[in-house]
């Protein structure tokens, strides 16, 4: 089965990938299709806006697809990140590098460190037929980077999750997946392909 991972994230898609690892799915992204414009995000929510993204590409490919919309809850910073993690602060434009700089400077002024990550994954599959699959790690939000990270995933290298002395970026593969929001909702889809698969 084909199936379209709608990001232009190269750090999700890896992660998506490193869990549907086996499974007889052959994965395109955004690179494989000329697209004039992007997928819309003004959902109020992280479903609503993967709904849309799913949507553009399923509707622009007729391919099965699976789109992600995620992003960091922080207790200190409330309303601030969420839906606009990536356009927060330095914003969409900034390189991973220059994102993550700045959350770590206004994170300085914070005494509570407490986060959870959220992810939500929408998939159309070939009869057009929609599902949903979520996933949330809690977690602190450390002083520093404390690892190298994938590209587009800058906080998971500062982000340490609820019973590890290590952040995301530094866990074994199996770790990461079995802890991590888009992990589990992963796991969730890789669930639901094996029990149903998809024309």
């Amino acid at each position: 089965m084909d199936l379209l991972i709608g990001t232009n994230n190269r750090g999700k898609v890896i992660e998506i990938c490193e869990v549907l690892s086996g499974l007889p799915v052959t994965i395109l992204t955004p690179a494989d299709f000329s697209f004039a414009e992007a997928p819309a995000e003004t959902g109020t929510t992280f479903a609503e806006n993967a709904v849309q993204k799913a949507a553009f590409y399923f509707e622009k490919t007729g391919v099965p697809v699976l789109a992600d919309d995620s992003g960091i809850e922080v207790e200190a910073l409330r309303d601030e990140l969420g839906l606009h993690t990536r356009r927060w602060g330095a914003g969409p434009a900034a390189t991973d590098e220059e994102w993550i700089a700045h959350f770590l400077e206004r994170m300085k002024r914070e005494e509570n460190k407490k986060a959870r990550f959220v992810c939500t994954l929408a998939h159309i599959d070939g009869d057009g037929k929609l599902h949903i699959f979520e996933g949330t790690c809690e977690g602190t939000i450390t002083e520093t980077m404390e690892a190298d990270f994938l590209p587009g995933l800058p906080i998971s290298a500062c982000f340490k999750p609820e019973g590890y002395d290590r952040v995301f970026s530094a866990l074994s593969i199996e770790q990461k997946n079995s802890t991590s929001h888009r992990g589990k909702a992963s796991r969730k889809f890789a669930d639901h392909l094996r029990t149903k698969p998809v024309s």
